[in-house]
């Protein structure tokens, strides 16, 4: 296999330092055999034979900037003309205690001692589990992983995968989600043993997002999350919507064995949502709330629904499940530790979005009768994100359609909204109060309940529609003090 310096910028750095014994390993590898390039590759690994730690520490610190932060794991970032690489010498890793399955359970092994295989061999996946040597491009591949690619199929590189790291098992959903790979029978049937409670709530929740972002298809993934086991030991709320059938006349989505459950339905709306992300341009963070929103939004429903008699037939109603949901959704949230991220109020957008979910379409079937109030009050309790509200309102919506990808924007309830709102004048700034405690300081009112008493009712006027201006809320200030027999 050719690599070029063109594409790979230090190829020649790196083979004239370590000749032939410095191959790329990894990601990149498989990468590079599916798609033929490594363009634009942020992840580079590279290992390096026959050296120890302190040696490759030593080289390498005369050709560029070094960062032994991963030493515990014989690892050197390396930066040269700002790209960095992932410069690693062979390791194994040993169990300190066999009946542990801790990632603080290992004793590393690494250097001169440790062979190429033993390294690759340590890995999770044989798709993962093959070296290239940088200096002729002659391929290393002791676990058949070519031949697992070729049949685009997830592998175990050896029976002790998922034992040595129970995030493995997360990381098989992700890798059949973004690659598109099916996964092969012998990892369902380990999946049902692999103990997850041991892993933390950071690597779970990490790993879940990349399973979010990185995949155009995201169902993919949270379906063999299901068909894996994961769903059910480490979020249960979710499993349970695999339980909970809908009412077929409302929602006509269906697996292939013809459920209509709320599993399926919000798998439906999650690459919708995926979708629009893109149409959208979302930043990363506002992708996840809109992902997130998605799979929880109908949260509440396992324990909501219930038969009930209306409209001449038996139906299956799920009432407040959208309340109901926020307490299961916040619970969850907490457990995987999702707060802020990048400083988004990540939890605080999920939990509207779920509170809130029908409440566009509310505001369309009624209207003919609604005017500023409702709408300034959406955007108050959606504190401006109401954008990401429409979209989770429309892939909820557009999934119960016979070709729910089948669209290039949102619909015509969608943009009524817009049209509407745009006509209303309504945005971020009609929703900020507009009397704050310093007016009415100067109106005679001092600091304490009182005033925090008038500027609740006063914003509340404001977004009744009642002021919009300074000067127009302190005569509805008189008018309240007034009728409270103030002076």
């Amino acid at each position: 296999m050719k690599i070029k310096e063109e594409n790979f910028p230090g190829k020649d750095l790196f083979t004239g330092l370590f000749g032939e014994d410095v191959y790329l390993v990894g990601g990149v590898v498989r990468d590079l055999i599916i798609s033929g390039d490594i363009d634009n590759r942020k992840d580079i690994d590279l290992m390096v034979v026959g050296y120890e730690y302190s040696e490759l520490e030593k080289v390498l610190k005369e050709h560029g900037k070094i960062n032994t932060v991963g030493k515990s794991f014989a690892v050197i970032k390396f930066t040269k003309d700002k790209v960095t690489f992932d410069i690693s010498v062979p390791r194994m890793d040993r169990k300190k205690d066999s009946g542990s399955s801790s990632h603080k359970n290992f004793v590393i092994e690494s250097g001169k001692k440790v062979t190429l295989e033993e390294d690759l061999g340590r890995r999770d996946f044989s798709c993962n589990s093959i070296a290239i040597r940088l200096s002729d491009g002659s391929i290393f591949d002791p676990f058949n992983g070519t031949d697992a690619i070729k049949k685009k199929m997830i592998v175990m590189t050896g029976p002790e995968a998922f034992a040595d790291d129970p995030l493995r098992l997360l990381r098989a959903a992700r890798f059949s989600s973004v690659l598109g790979f099916e996964i092969e029978e012998d990892i369902y049937k380990v999946a049902k043993d692999v103990i997850l409670e041991e892993l933390s709530a950071e690597r779970i929740t990490e790993e879940f997002f990349r399973t979010l972002l990185e995949s155009a298809v995201p169902s993919k993934g949270l379906m063999e999350y299901f068909k894996l086991t994961i769903l059910e030991k480490l979020y249960p709320g979710i499993y349970r919507m695999a339980l909970t059938i809908q009412d077929s006349i409302f929602h006509p989505e269906k697996d292939e064995f013809g459920h209509h459950t709320v599993f399926i339905h919000m798998l439906t709306a999650l690459d919708i949502g995926k979708k629009l992300a893109d149409i959208k341009g979302l930043s990363e963070e506002e992708e996840l709330a809109l992902l997130l929103g998605i799979i929880l939004h109908d949260i509440g429903k396992p324990v909501t629904t219930k038969w009930e008699f209306k409209r001449g037939r038996m139906t299956v109603t799920s009432i407040k499940h959208d309340s109901v949901g926020v307490g299961l959704a916040e619970s969850l949230l907490e457990k995987l530790k999702v707060e802020t991220r990048m400083k988004f109020p990540l939890r605080d957008v999920i939990l509207k979005l779920i509170k809130n979910h029908h409440r566009i379409y509310d505001l369309y079937y009624n209207r003919t009768e609604i005017g500023f109030k409702a709408f300034s009050r959406l955007l108050r309790d959606m504190d401006g994100r109401d954008d990401l509200l429409i979209f989770l309102d429309f892939a909820d919506r557009q999934s119960r359609e016979p070709e729910p990808l089948n669209f290039s924007d949102v619909d015509e309830i969608s943009n009524w909204y817009y049209n509407r709102k745009e006509e209303l004048k309504i945005s971020e700034d009609t929703i900020k109060p507009i009397l704050q405690g310093r007016d009415l300081i100067g109106l005679g009112i001092s600091p304490g309940e009182e005033m925090g008493k008038y500027l609740k009712k006063l914003f509340e006027l404001q977004l009744d529609g009642s002021f919009s201006t300074l000067e127009e809320g302190i005569v509805q200030f008189k008018k309240i003090r007034g009728a409270n027999g103030s002076k």
